[in-house]
């Protein structure tokens, strides 16, 4: 017992210290290694002002942090398992059969990883954009390398593994438009009502609240179609990023109130009801059901009587 005991106490002031450093050393690298991501980061965010290369930063930040703590957590141990006195050599090799083995049984997470690591490098999403992926749209909360992470305008999370992407769609790559489809009734001026929507884009340019967002002022493509009710004129305006549906929204409010103040008609569509005769040209009355709501039903006729 003796000898055990001093055999444990050199070993524990041997190999035991140098166990415990390897481990402080790979906290400390880890902890520095964060930190320099950290302000490499902060540092391309402040001298971009679009934002567009914080994103990517972010986006390459979060993974290698992710990547850093399992390569240097593995690097540690497999040291300290020299200094038990365990051949590496064989551990490394029965690793790599593992990993084999594990690689054949577990082919989605591989297509998914490696999947993943394409749309990284080709930059197709960062955290921060607003995209649509394979129906499922909203914010990208969250990037690794098997999954993205959305949440969507009602607070909605969804997980969707990169392996299942078929079709990623941007919204707010490098910079956003918004699109604006204007009906008015075919009596008014288009000409007119043209220029009234150039007012209302230039005097969204000039407000200090939104100047700072507006990457182009409003363009007008034209009169675009002719719908049932209504000669549509089409418009875009182009943004930061994120910012289209908020400039958006407020064009949409002013445009609402000009209109008013100068009479642009927006048409909403009209039906024409053709209530019919019978075979002999009479039209017996309608009969009309008011609910308790006070709102009229589905008017019902009393058959068999004529028309006076």
């Amino acid at each position: 017992m003796d000898n055990f005991a001093d055999n444990t106490v050199a070993w524990l002031l041997d190999s035991g210290i140098r166990i415990a450093l390897i481990f402080v050393a790979a906290y400390i690298i880890n902890r520095g290694l964060k930190i320099a991501i950290k302000r490499f980061q902060t540092n391309l965010e402040k001298n971009d002002p679009s934002g567009e290369v914080g994103k990517r930063a972010t986006t390459l930040g979060t993974l290698l942090s992710t990547a850093t703590i399992i390569i240097i957590l593995l690097v540690a141990i497999i040291m300290a398992l020299s200094e038990v006195g365990l051949e590496i050599g064989p551990i490394i090799a029965a690793l790599g059969i593992g990993g084999l083995a594990i690689g054949f049984g577990a082919q989605n997470l591989v297509r998914d990883v490696i999947s993943g690591f394409f749309i990284i490098v080709e930059n197709q999403i960062r955290v921060g954009d607003v995209v649509n992926i394979d129906g499922k749209g909203g914010v990208v909360e969250v990037i690794t390398l098997r999954i993205v992470r959305l949440r969507d305008l009602h607070g909605v999370v969804h997980y969707i593994p990169h392996g299942h992407i078929t079709a990623v769609s941007n919204m707010t790559k490098d910079y956003g438009r918004y699109v604006f489809d204007v009906g008015i009734a075919y009596r008014e001026n288009v000409d007119e009502v043209i220029e009234i929507l150039k007012e209302i884009g230039d005097g969204l340019v000039n407000d200090p609240e939104y100047s700072n967002v507006i990457v182009e002022p409003l363009e007008i493509l034209g009169l675009d179609r002719f719908d049932d009710s209504a000669v549509v004129i089409r418009a875009r305006i182009t943004t930061r990023p994120v910012q289209q549906w908020r400039v958006g929204r407020e064009f949409n409010r002013r445009m609402k109130k000009v209109f008013d103040e100068r009479g642009i008609e927006i048409p909403f569509p009209h039906r024409t009801v053709y209530m019919g005769v019978m075979k002999d040209e009479s039209a017996p009355p309608l009969r009309v059901k008011m609910d308790e709501n006070k709102k009229i039903n589905t008017p019902q006729r009393k058959r068999g009587t004529k028309k006076s």
